[in-house]
Formats: C-alpha cells, sequence, structure tokens
C-alpha cells in the first residue's frame, strides 16, 4: 500500500494550493480518506475527510476555505485550500482507513502517507 502526496508548496496568505494523494494498493473507492496536519511539537490534528459515499467533514478552522475530494477511478484524493492563513502552516499528510469516517482518532486510520509541506507566508 502507497499513499503519495504531491503539491505542496509556499504561498502568500490569501493565495490557493491543492495538495494530492496518490494511492495504490488498495480499493480506494472502499475507503474513508482524511487529510492530517501536523506542526512540530504539536498534536497530528484532522483537516478533512471524506468517506466511501462522498460525505465530508471539516474541522471548524478550515470549514468554507478548503474543499476535500476524491476521483476513483484515478485512485486520487485532492484537498483545495483556499485563503490561506499562516496557521496553516504544516506537513499535510493523507490517510486510509478501512472503517467509518466518523469520530475517528488519527491511530484509526491504517495507512499514512509521507507529508507534503504547506507554507503560508504573512
Amino acid at each position: 500500500v502507497q499513499l503519495m502526496e504531491s503539491g505542496g508548496g509556499s504561498v502568500h496568505a490569501g493565495g490557493s494550493l491543492r495538495v494530492s494523494c496518490a494511492a495504490s494498493g488498495i480499493t480506494f473507492s472502499d475507503y474513508c480518506m482524511a487529510w492530517f496536519r501536523q506542526v512540530p511539537g504539536k498534536e497530528r490534528e484532522a483537516v478533512a475527510s471524506i468517506s466511501k459515499y462522498g460525505i465530508t467533514t471539516y474541522a471548524a478552522s478550515v470549514k468554507g476555505r478548503f474543499t476535500i475530494s476524491k476521483d476513483n477511478a484515478k485512485s486520487t484524493l485532492y484537498l483545495q485550500m483556499n485563503n490561506l492563513k499562516p496557521e496553516d502552516t504544516a506537513m499535510y499528510y493523507c490517510a486510509a482507513r478501512a472503517g467509518a469516517c466518523a469520530n475517528y482518532r488519527p491511530s484509526d486510520f491504517n495507512y499514512w502517507g509521507q507529508g507534503t509541506q504547506v507554507t503560508v507566508s504573512s
């Protein structure tokens, strides 16, 4: 199983980025997929998730600015990030879980990518 993130980078506040996660080795359409982020010295936090049925959830801090989506045919997960803020600066990870996509913790996820860095300057 491999999850490979791409698309991170550096932008100014107010800018946009789209990060992607290409999955292989799993039946992508059957999995709960999620984006997490982590800043050094802090716990990994959930950003957004999308269930196998396409139901999405968002952290309050990103709701209205970020959009999670997926393309089952390409086994790829996306996170469109608009109106980025300096506090969005973090390493962004995608994760896959063979289970429900609700009330989860990071430890509930079976597979993780290596992460892609997003840096937002003020």
